[in-house]
C-alpha cells in the first residue's frame, strides 16, 4: 500500500474541521449519570485457563442501560499476597470479542492486572464474543454493519451503549481487590484504540484513576475525513448507507459528532501514547492525527499545556500497526507513568 494520505509535517500539524456540539457536555453528563443509575454488580468467577503462572475471573457487570456485559480479568499468580495491583483495561477491535480464556495474557504475563471488555453486539469475526446487544436502534434504516446502527439520533447510536460499557469496564475493574483504583491504564488496538480515547476524555472529571491512555492506530477519528477518504473496513460502510441514502449525510454527520474521538480527546487529562501507520488504508494517518493533535487540548492550563502525549509513527505498515514492536514500546512507557 502506497503512503496516500497526507505527508508527515503535515500530518504532525493536522487539525480536523470536527467540533462538539453545543450541548456535547450536558449530553455526555446525561448519558453517564443515567448509566450510573443502575448498580455495577460487577462479579468475578474463577475460571480455568489451563495456564500455571495466571489467574482468570469470568466477568459480568452492568453496562449501558444495565445491561449485562461480558469480560476476562487477568492476574499473574505470583503476586504478593495483600498487594494490589496496576489494571491495563483492554478493549477489543472491530467484530471481535473478548475471546477464549487464555488467548490474550499478555499485560497479566508483564505483571498487571489485565481486564479485557467484551464488546456488545460483536464476537462474529476475529475473536468470539459472548455479549448480545439487547436495545434495538429506535428508527433504525436496515444496513450491513454497525457504523450506521441508530444513527438516525444521537441517543439511539449503537457507540453510545458501546461508550458506556467501556466507562463501566473501568468502574467493574477498580472494584475488584486485587486492583489499585488509582493506577488504570486504557489500551486498544483499532476500534479499541478508538473506545481507549472515548473514555479517556469521558473519565476527566468523572472518573478518578485514569493515569494512562494507549490508542494504537484509532478508529472512530475524524468521521467526516475518514468517510471521505478511507478506501477499506468499516468506514465504507456509513458511506454506502449513504450512497442509497443521499439526503442523509449532513443529519448522519450531526449525530456522529457526538461520538467523534476528535471531540472527546479534547477532554482528556491521561497520558497518552498513540501508534499511527502511514500506510494505514483503514484508520488513515490523518484521521489518527487528527484524534492526537486535538487530545488534551481541553486541559491545557495557563502556559497552554495540555496532557503530556507521544504518538509512534510506523511509517511502512499498514493497520496492522507496530505489533509485537510497539508493544516492547508500550511496556516502557508503562514503567516511565507506573514505575
Amino acid at each position: 500500500m502506497p503512503l496516500f494520505d497526507l505527508p508527515l509535517a503535515q500530518l504532525r500539524n493536522y487539525t480536523s474541521e470536527v467540533t462538539p456540539p453545543e450541548d456535547f457536555r450536558e449530553f455526555w453528563n446525561a448519558t453517564i449519570e443515567e448509566a450510573q443509575a443502575f448498580p455495577l454488580a460487577a462479579s468475578f468467577e474463577p475460571v480455568e485457563n489451563h495456564l500455571s503462572v495466571i489467574h482468570t475471573f469470568d466477568v459480568t457487570f452492568a453496562g449501558y442501560g444495565g445491561a449485562p456485559i461480558k469480560g476476562w480479568l487477568h492476574l499473574p499468580v505470583n503476586r504478593a499476597a495483600g498487594s494490589r495491583l496496576p489494571v491495563v483495561v483492554q478493549y477489543v477491535g472491530y467484530s471481535g470479542g473478548r475471546g477464549l480464556v487464555n488467548q490474550d495474557t499478555r499485560w497479566a504475563q508483564a505483571g498487571y492486572a489485565h481486564f479485557i471488555m467484551d464488546t456488545r453486539g460483536q464476537g462474529y469475526g476475529g475473536t468470539l464474543g459472548e455479549t448480545p446487544d439487547p436495545h434495538p436502534s429506535a428508527g433504525e434504516v436496515a444496513h450491513a454493519g454497525l457504523m450506521t446502527r441508530g444513527a438516525v439520533s444521537r441517543e439511539d447510536y449503537y457507540y453510545r451503549r458501546v461508550y458506556v460499557d467501556a466507562f463501566r469496564a473501568v468502574e467493574a475493574a477498580q472494584s475488584h481487590p486485587a486492583i489499585d483504583p488509582s493506577r488504570v491504564v486504557l489500551a486498544g488496538v483499532s476500534q479499541g484504540g478508538g473506545i481507549v480515547v472515548a473514555v479517556a476524555g469521558l473519565a476527566a472529571g468523572r472518573l478518578d484513576g485514569v493515569v494512562a491512555a494507549m490508542p494504537d492506530v484509532p478508529f472512530l477519528q475524524d468521521f467526516p475525513r475518514a468517510i471521505d477518504i478511507t478506501p477499506r473496513g468499516p468506514y465504507p460502510e456509513i458511506a454506502a448507507f449513504l450512497a442509497r441514502h443521499r439526503d442523509r449525510y449532513e443529519p448522519m454527520l450531526a449525530v456522529l459528532r457526538y461520538f467523534d474521538g476528535v471531540n472527546l480527546a479534547r477532554w482528556a487529562t491521561a497520558p497518552a501514547l498513540y501508534s499511527a501507520a502511514r500506510m494505514d488504508d483503514i484508520c488513515p494517518p490523518s484521521t489518527v492525527f487528527a484524534s492526537f493533535n486535538a487530545y488534551g487540548a481541553g486541559a491545557a492550563d495557563s502556559s497552554g499545556t495540555g496532557a503530556p502525549k507521544e504518538i509512534e509513527v510506523y511509517r511502512f505498515n499498514n493497520h496492522e500497526g507496530g505489533q509485537e514492536h510497539h508493544w516492547i514500546r508500550q511496556l516502557l512507557f508503562l514503567r516511565k507513568i507506573l514505575g
